[in-house]
Formats: structure tokens, C-alpha cells, sequence
């Protein structure tokens, strides 16, 4: 039943986007062809099994990159289309007469960092902005014709933004008019260029005050103390999983240390992901703040931005550097652990437990084989429980809601109005499967209290990642789902799982 509803939504969402891109003529369907493309693969293999037939790995992975190939080809065939149509609009911009602001006062919704706040509009042609009027005179020399075309200034929380008409490239303008502020009025105020309420371009000027602060000391105490229980909880998982309470028995220390240490593993590659590319595009991070979990050890940490990011393809490198690195340490050591299983291993796992997730279930029978599952118990190694556990956290974290990983890579690929209705909505799925699992409650209000806000917009907010990008974003949140959704029955019946 799950897997025809999977099935149904997907195509429903086709034939939604189809209608929606038929009126853009070839550009539109070309577009649409992308999603096609990316789905094809997994509504394929969702098809194979539900009528019994089940491909090798090998067939899955070739799939997938050929669809990854096909979707790429397909993008630059899309950007090569629409040059004539982004320099029409450009030079129809420069003989574009000056926008006018409407004698009516006009209220209009702007998401930063903060969340949503509302700034009103009126014809007052110098309007009262927490800014000084001479630091207002110097910020509104730095635009011109060959940049923003600034029409209007209006106050927007301790700062100002101007309407106007964007006249060149996002990502050249904005670091041409940061520049120029940088050179008028030294490090007191930043610029960014963000999509505003109506889908045009505005620019932002904040003072640098409002800058992402580095972890107080008292902050750094708490992270200290975050670690530390993190690393006694990862050992009462190992506890829990050996069927005893390691505070009970320390003298077993030894036999729940690996398992701890592969959760770390898991922990550390992930945010050494992270801090390879914000080196990278030179970025700061700030020291990460792991969360402690009694049920599977941990729930990854939260690492906050420490300076502002240049562009949205700095934000979703970082951000998908951690999962990408973590994850494949995890399904790394899944894979090894379930190749070294055999009778006798360490663990023993009940036979139905492996349909708890598409993902582990679908390795396990491609790596164990039919015949380890016609018994109630399964032996497997320890890298198996290690591995599934890793692949959890980072699924957790995979989630699209705010200033989680998931989070960040939908801001980056699709921007922040998609990325702010998505956190309502994992936040809305998180309560009601809550009903039936604590462990999601937990991760909601987790979620809800501290990571629920977007990421503060970039100085270039308007350009977005490549397709490659976009095609490796949206396959790691497949993934995601690939290791959070359990197996129906039915499905689990025909793959000889229970």
C-alpha cells in the first residue's frame, strides 16, 4: 500500500509539473524532462519489486549514474537555450524606464535569518532607516546604471534594502557592490542580494554587527559538555544493543567500546566533511555542538556558520560535504559488516528487524542472500549495527528543515521560500509520526527550538548551484528517505525478509 502511494504521488507530481511547464514552450518541457529523469530510476526499481523482480546492486548503481549523466546533459542543454533569453531580458533592463513606488503604503513580507519581518512601503522619498542619513548618503553612491539600478530605499530591521533592477550577472555584482561599500565605509555593513517578495531582485545592507558570532566561552563550555555525554550515550546504545545497562556494568566497557567508536567515526568524518569545503570557499564554522541520544547514540551536532557566506554554492557544499562524507563511511562499514556476517558473528539480530529501512533491508538480501533470512535470528557482524546506526544519524540530518543539513541543501538549490515551507512541512510529518515513535518527538522539538530558522541569506543569494549540484542534492535526500522508510510487508515478503 505504501509503495503505490509512493508510486501514485510521484507521477501525480509529474503530471503537476508538466501542466506547469507546458506554457514555457521547450524550455519548460526541457526542464520537466530533468525531474523525469532523476525519478525514472527509483520509480523503475519501486516497479521491479513490487512485481518480484529484484536487479543486482551493480544495476542499481549503473541506473542511477546514467540517469545523474542524462540529467546533466539535459541542464547545460537548458542553459545553452536560454542565453538568448537571459540577454534579451538584460538589454531590455538597461533601456528600462525607472520603476516608480506606489503613492499607496504597501506592506510586503522579507525572510532573513531572523525569520519573517514585515517593512512598510511608502512614497516618502527619505525614509526613516536605523541607519545614519550620512552612512545612507555614502551606501547609495555604490549603485549605478552598470550594477543595481537603485529606485527606492526602505527601512528593513537594523539595516535597509533598495528596490531597483539588477543589471548585470548576480554573483559579479554582488561582489562589485560589496567592494564599494568595503571601500566607502571600511567593515561596518554588509551587502547581500536576495529574491524579494515580488521575484525581483533587492539589495540588502546590514550592519556588521548583526555578523554570525564565534562561540561564547560559556558556549564552548556547553559544547565540552555536549561531547561528553554524547560519548556515554553512544556507550549505553552499545549497552542497549548487547541487552545490558552499561552503568550497571562497567566491567563490560570493552564490549560496547566499538560500537561507540564507530558512532564517533561516523561523527567526526561527517563534520571533517564540512570543514574541508568551508576551508574550501573560506568559510568559518563554529566548534560543533553533538547531541546526545539514549536510542542510537547521537544525533549528529549542530555546527553553525561563524561569517557570512559568499554564494548558495558555498552553502550547499558545506552542507553536503558532512552527510556525503559520513554517510559513505557508514555504508561503508554496513557493507563490510554484512560481508563478514556468518554464523556465530557477535550480534544477533531478529530476522524481521532488517525491514525497518528500504535501504538496509534491500543490501542485507543482495548481500546475505535468501537463505540467511529463513531463520528468526541473524547473526551479522558488528560493522552491520555500526554501520545501520551511522546511516540513521545522517538521515536524521539529511531531513529538509531549517538549519539542519537537509535544510541547508534545499535553501541552496531552490531558495528560501521552498526551503522555509519545507521545515513546516518535515515539522508537521516529525509530529505525526511522533504518535507512534518517541524518537521522532525528540527530533521535532530538537528541530523546533534550535535548527527551525534558514540559514542567513548569502552576499549572492539569487545564483544557484550547477545541476550537478542539484542532481547529487536531490539524490542524497532520496537516500534519506531510503534509510528512514521501513519496508511494507509485502514488499518485505517478496524479498524474503519476513
Amino acid at each position: 500500500m505504501i509503495l503505490g502511494l509512493v508510486s501514485f504521488v510521484a507521477i501525480a507530481v509529474l503530471v503537476w509539473g508538466y501542466n506547469r511547464a507546458r506554457p514555457y514552450g521547450k524550455l519548460g518541457v526541457l526542464a520537466w524532462l530533468q525531474s523525469v529523469v532523476l525519478m525514472a530510476p527509483w520509480l523503475l526499481l519501486f516497479g521491479l519489486f513490487a512485481i518480484g523482480i529484484y536487479p543486482n546492486l551493480a544495476a542499481v548503481l549503473l541506473t542511477v549514474v546514467v540517469s545523474a549523466g542524462v540529467y546533466i546533459a539535459l541542464g547545460r542543454q537548458l542553459r545553452l537555450m536560454d542565453i538568448d533569453t537571459l540577454s534579451a531580458r538584460r538589454a531590455a533592463a538597461l533601456v528600462e524606464p525607472e520603476a516608480t513606488v506606489s503613492n499607496d503604503s504597501v506592506e510586503e513580507s522579507v525572510t532573513a535569518s531572523e525569520g519573517q519581518t514585515t517593512v512598510t512601503e511608502t512614497n516618502d522619498p527619505s525614509p526613516i532607516t536605523p541607519i545614519s542619513a550620512e552612512d545612507m548618503a555614502e551606501i547609495e553612491t555604490i549603485f549605478g546604471i552598470d550594477t543595481f539600478f537603485r529606485t527606492g530605499t526602505f527601512p528593513y530591521q537594523t539595516g535597509a534594502y533598495f528596490k531597483g533592477n539588477l543589471r548585470g550577472q548576480p554573483d559579479k555584482t554582488a561582489a562589485t557592490l560589496s567592494q564599494r561599500l568595503e571601500e566607502k565605509l571600511d567593515d561596518r555593513y554588509r551587502f547581500s542580494l536576495i529574491e524579494g517578495p515580488e521575484g525581483r531582485p533587492v539589495a540588502v545592507v546590514i550592519p556588521s554587527e548583526n555578523d554570525p558570532q564565534p562561540l561564547s566561552e560559556r558556549q564552548r563550555i556547553l559544547t565540552v559538555a555536549l561531547a561528553i555525554a554524547t560519548l556515554f550515550t553512544s556507550l549505553e546504545t552499545g549497552g542497549i544493543l548487547l541487552g545490558f545497562d552499561i552503568t550497571q556494568n562497567w566491567p563490560r566497557l570493552l564490549e560496547v567500546l566499538p560500537v561507540a567508536v564507530g558512532i564517533w567515526t561516523t561523527l567526526v568524518v561527517h563534520e571533517l566533511g564540512h570543514r574541508w569545503q568551508a576551508r574550501r570557499h573560506q568559510v568559518k564554522l563554529t566548534w560543533p555542538s553533538f547531541l546526545p541520544a539514549w536510542q542510537i547514540g547521537s544525533f549528529g551536532a549542530i555546527t553553525k556558520f561563524a561569517s557570512l557566506l559568499p554564494h548558495r554554492t558555498a552553502l550547499f557544499d558545506v552542507a553536503f560535504a558532512g552527510p556525503a562524507a559520513g554517510g559513505a563511511a557508514a555504508l561503508l562499514m554496513l557493507i563490510l559488516g554484512l560481508i563478514l556476517s556468518h554464523p556465530g558473528s557477535y550480534f544477533q539480530i531478529p530476522a524481521d528487524f532488517f525491514q525497518q529501512s528500504v535501504l538496509v533491508g534491500t543490501l542485507s538480501r543482495v548481500v546475505l542472500g535468501s537463505d540467511a533470512f529463513q531463520t528468526d535470528i541473524i547473526d551479522v557482524h558488528p560493522l552491520t549495527v555500526i554501520g545501520w546506526l551511522g546511516l540513521v544519524i545522517t538521515a536524521l540530518n539529511l531531513m529538509p528543515a531549517g538549519q539542519l543539513d537537509g535544510g541547508r541543501i534545499v535553501q541552496s538549490i531552490y531558495g528560501r521560500r521552498i526551503a522555509g515551507r519545507a521545515t513546516v512541512v518535515t515539522l508537521v510529518i516529525l509530529a505525526l509520526v511522533a504518535l507512534g515513535n518517541p524518537l521522532a518527538l525528540y527530533w521535532a522539538f530538537v528541530i523546533l527550538f534550535l535548527q527551525r530558522e534558514l540559514e542567513r541569506p548569502c552576499t549572492d543569494d539569487l545564483s544557484e548551484p550547477d545541476d550537478a549540484r542539484a542532481a547529487l542534492g536531490l539524490l542524497m535526500l532520496f537516500l534519506m528517505l531510503a534509510v528512514l522508510l521501513p519496508l511494507t510487508p509485502s514488499l518485505a515478503g517478496r524479498l524474503g525478509l519476513g
